[in-house]
């Protein structure tokens, strides 16, 4: 997405939170803006329970995954269990077994959530990493050790989750974590547009 915010990426392009050691993770992917069909389409599978959705979204995902990005396993975002038995299914582990499938490799179910969490909805950038800090764990370290793991979930919106999750993967020994999410929030939509410019001038935003 392009980049727009008060705190800008430096010489090297990396953005602050990366610069600070706040992400968990070493690249992050995703199909499309969390927008228009898109959004409606995956509020359908995880909320209207519509299952079958999984298979052709899963593979749109799929798709947004740069051919030479190495993967050895492919790792859902877990919920926590109170929440799975809820709404029957994580919808997260479904679209990560078709990406999986394209890809030829297994998916994994080493990461596990070991707390509940307040919803994230509302929350600042910072509160979100704040709920998610230390909540997940790795169960069987010799699923992730040494390997290079694709983090898929559905959507992201600042990325604390899945920091939270890459520290946890990083912990147990994987090489590299690389995020794959269906859909991104456009965080811009928090940026003020530019004043117009008089006299039929065309303003621009630098």
């Amino acid at each position: 997405m392009p980049f727009a915010n008060q705190a800008p990426l430096d010489e090297n392009g990396v953005c602050p939170l990366c610069r600070r050691g706040l992400r968990g993770f070493d690249a992050a992917y995703c199909y499309g803006a969390y927008d228009g069909n898109l959004r409606r389409l995956i509020h359908l599978l995880k909320y209207d329970r519509m299952r079958p959705l999984a298979v052709p979204l899963g593979r749109l995902m799929a798709a947004g995954l740069p051919p030479n990005e190495p993967v050895d396993a492919v790792v859902p975002v877990p919920l926590h269990w109170r929440r799975r038995w809820r709404r029957g299914f994580n919808q997260s582990e479904l679209l990560a077994r078709q990406v999986a499938e394209r890809y030829g490799v297994k998916v994994s179910s080493a990461l596990r959530r070991g707390r509940a969490t307040a919803s994230q909805a509302g929350l600042t950038s910072s509160r979100r990493r704040a709920n998610v800090a230390g909540a997940f764990f790795v169960k069987r370290r010799q699923e992730v050790e040494g390997r290079r793991i694709l983090l898929v979930d559905d959507v992201m919106t600042t990325g604390a989750t899945a920091g939270a999750c890459g520290a946890a993967l990083k912990r147990a020994g994987a090489s590299r974590v690389t995020v794959l999410t269906l859909a991104r929030v456009d965080r811009r939509n928090n940026v003020r547009a530019p004043e117009p410019a008089a006299q039929g001038v065309a303003a621009c935003q630098p």
